[in-house]
């Protein structure tokens, strides 16, 4: 990895931890989809299954809402402060910039759900869980996280304010989460077919299924690209 993206990723994970972002974000993740999972009437015990369903499914929504919290002050501040300016003066490209505060949230949602893992390991040991499905699922919890990851630092590097870059990542947010999923019901065709591929939803369940399909990651991929790559469109303009 280049020096001075790690050097970003650093120093972006470790605000997080100075203040109480990290914590907050850990501690409202962990009782959510904890509660949800073990303690409602739609928990494992209930449902009788050994399967983290439940968690998958409330993880998504909560994730939905928790990353644009997470991204909305990571460009928008540094455009306000006009640190962002400096920043693309040294010897440090808009790429490496973007780079670095995508790896350092990206980071953080994998430390949020790598305190999760001991629900794998107790619902393994009380039932015979298919552990293909719940690696699935996992891996489909990031690559969601990473796209979204990507929207918020779109939404973030286009505007001076968190709260307008909170509320636009979460508006674009909606319309790949399942505005484009209920629209597809809708139509037919090649529309429809279109639209459902637009869906998060989908390529998500897909996943969480244990269906391991190219098409699903390069949803993913694709979308989080396209966010980085509009992100570091949009800081380089600040300097010409």
């Amino acid at each position: 990895m280049n020096n001075s993206v790690w050097i970003i990723t650093k120093k972006e994970l470790n605000s997080f931890f100075d203040s109480l972002t990290a914590y907050i974000l850990l501690i409202a993740f962990l009782g959510f989809s904890g509660f949800f999972t073990w303690i409602t009437g739609s928990d494992i015990f209930m449902r009788k299954e050994a399967d983290l369903e439940v968690f998958f499914s409330v993880s998504k929504w909560t994730l939905f809402f928790f990353i644009p919290a997470i991204t909305m002050k990571m460009i928008a501040e540094e455009n306000k402060s006009g640190t962002i300016e400096l920043l693309l003066t040294k010897a440090i490209t808009a790429r490496q910039i973007i780079l670095g505060k995508f790896l350092a949230c990206l980071l953080l949602i994998g430390i949020a759900l790598l305190f999760t893992i001991s629900y794998y390991i107790t619902v393994s040991q009380i039932g015979n869980i298919d552990h293909g499905a719940t690696l699935c699922g996992y891996l489909g919890l990031l690559l969601m996280s990473a796209a979204y990851i990507g929207i918020g630092l779109f939404a973030s590097s286009i505007t001076n304010n968190q709260i307008v870059a909170f509320l636009l990542a979460l508006l674009i947010g909606v319309f790949f989460h399942f505005i484009f999923d209920m629209m597809s019901y809708n139509s037919g065709g090649f529309v429809g077919q279109l639209l459902s591929g637009l869906s998060v939803n989908r390529h998500f369940e897909s996943l969480a299924q244990g269906v391991l399909d190219t098409k699903d990651i390069l949803f993913f991929a694709s979308l989080t690209i396209v966010g980085l790559l509009l992100s570091e469109l949009f800081i380089s303009k600040r300097i010409k």
